[in-house]
């Protein structure tokens, strides 16, 4: 075993070292002939004169000499052109490889060059391109992972995972970020009265679309939780930007489901409408689970704070938190604040609408105007008020008194809370056609003459697309 320096200064070339080499055994040799010669004459002829010795030594100095001289400069020419340019060469191509050259792998040898120095460069090449299959296949692997768990966490995320020595292990560190959640109105229902591939397909395309919006934006997608999505701004990359991006993110996002369901539409699928939350607090980032299974994702209170926030959206709404509103007001276009008391939260729900961002986001939200023609009418319905996606068994009757395209106005007994969600069911039919069930938020209330009866202002936040044409319908005779 032995060990290669690095440090290569003060190490002699192969040049120098075979010609010293040479030229010091040449000079011992004729030294000890040059002594040897003088000791056998005096041996030989003691009665020589020393002057005459001293120009016999002077004479075999001169030979030896030039003896040396010549051997120097013929194996300097002899190892230059057979040993010392063929390893010049070879360091020289090594020296390129180091500086990523694409002719490092190239090496022009004489055709009389030893066999031993050909046979060097052919192991050479052949340990370069088995060095570079294995690289290329390892490159393959790395970017193959990378591809495919960027499919399921962020680029960013994937990178931060393999190549930080701390990244696989279980923990999570304290960030401020900010939320986005985004959930679709009635999808779940949507899904029971369609085919499953068709569904998926409808789900896909919806994803798909505001996974471009949201990477455009810089943000991260935590997860797919059916048809909502949780996007998270701050992490792994913390930017001063972040409630910003995230504001203008959700304004993007639903601009692209405008275009979208003007898509949808001519394929037959009702339109669908998001509600989009937004908060910033302070998370634990990191890899949750255990060393079988984890998840790179975020926890805390404000997760569930931006989930509230959503839940209090109509169709086409953004809502901002407090904490995200107080970063980005000098920037955005709000609505005045609202606020609701929530099940199992301590204080008010603060959040604000928001229309417009300015610059350098410019991204503006217009929602299709709601129509204002409304009719008098009065169906009779039973209703179901729905509470984290749970329908309670207990009904209660109400009576429609207006109704447009995207409002009701009804008298309920008794009236619900401002901000409560509904399922409502009507107690006909028409020409055998039955209404399925429409969902709803209650806006506002208002008291009526009867204590008892209250009149509830509801937004329709789902209704199959066969009910809506036949209450369009309704609303264009009753108007004509």
């Amino acid at each position: 075993m032995f060990q290669v320096d690095s440090n290569h200064k003060g190490t002699k070339g192969v040049r120098k070292v075979l010609l010293r080499g040479i030229f010091w055994r040449i000079l011992i040799i004729e030294t000890i002939l040059l002594i040897g010669s003088l000791i056998y004459r005096a041996i030989t002829d003691p009665q020589s004169d020393p002057g005459d010795l001293f120009w016999y030594a002077l004479r075999i100095i001169l030979l030896t000499v030039v003896i040396i001289l010549f051997i120097v400069v013929t194996f300097r020419i002899f190892l230059n052109k057979k040993i010392i340019f063929p390893l010049e060469t070879i360091v020289e191509a090594n020296r390129r490889l180091r500086d990523d050259d694409p002719t490092a792998s190239e090496i022009a040898l004489p055709a009389d060059a030893p066999r031993e120095i050909k046979e060097i460069v052919y192991s050479r090449a052949e340990m370069l391109k088995k060095i570079l299959e294995v690289s290329k296949e390892r490159l393959n692997l790395v970017n193959f992972i990378r591809e495919t768990f960027g499919r399921y966490l962020s680029k960013k995320v994937v990178e931060e995972i393999l190549e930080s020595p701390e990244g696989q292990k279980i923990g999570g560190r304290r960030e401020t970020v900010t939320i986005l959640f985004s959930d679709l109105r009635g999808f779940t229902v949507l899904s029971e009265t369609k085919d499953p591939e068709e569904m998926v397909q409808l789900l896909n395309q919806y994803l798909e679309r505001m996974s471009k919006v949201i990477l455009k934006y810089d943000g991260m997608i935590d997860e797919f939780i059916g048809d909502a999505i949780l996007t998270i701004f701050g992490v792994p990359d913390k930017r001063n930007d972040d409630p910003a991006r995230a504001v203008a993110c959700g304004l993007a996002m639903q601009n692209a489901l405008l275009e979208l369901n003007t898509e949808i539409e001519k394929e037959g699928y009702p339109l669908l409408e998001m509600g989009i939350g937004i908060n910033t607090g302070t998370v634990i980032v990191g890899n949750i689970g255990s060393e079988m299974r984890m998840k790179y994702g975020i926890v805390g209170s404000s997760v569930n704070t931006a989930s509230r926030i959503e839940s209090n959206t109509i169709g086409g709404q953004i809502l901002i938190g407090e904490s995200t509103f107080k970063l980005v007001k000098d920037l955005v276009t709000a609505s005045p604040p609202q606020t609701v008391m929530m099940k199992g939260l301590k204080k008010p729900l603060v959040y604000y609408p928001v229309t417009e961002i300015g610059s350098p986001y410019n991204v503006e939200f217009k929602p299709p105007t709601d129509s204002e023609n409304n009719i008098e009418i009065r169906l009779p319905f039973h209703c179901w008020k729905v509470e984290d996606k749970k329908i309670e068994t207990e009904s209660i009757t109400g009576e429609t008194i207006l109704l447009n395209e995207n409002f009701i106005t009804a008298s309920v007994t008794p009236p619900f809370e401002p901000m409560t969600d509904i399922k409502l069911i009507f107690d006909f039919c028409v020409e055998a056609h039955c209404f399925e069930e429409i969902y709803a938020k209650v806006l506002s209330v208002e008291p009526c003459k009867e204590k008892e009866k209250g009149l509830n202002h509801l937004r329709i936040t789902s209704i199959t697309k066969k009910d809506r044409d036949l209450l369009n319908k309704w609303i264009q005779d009753i108007s004509s």
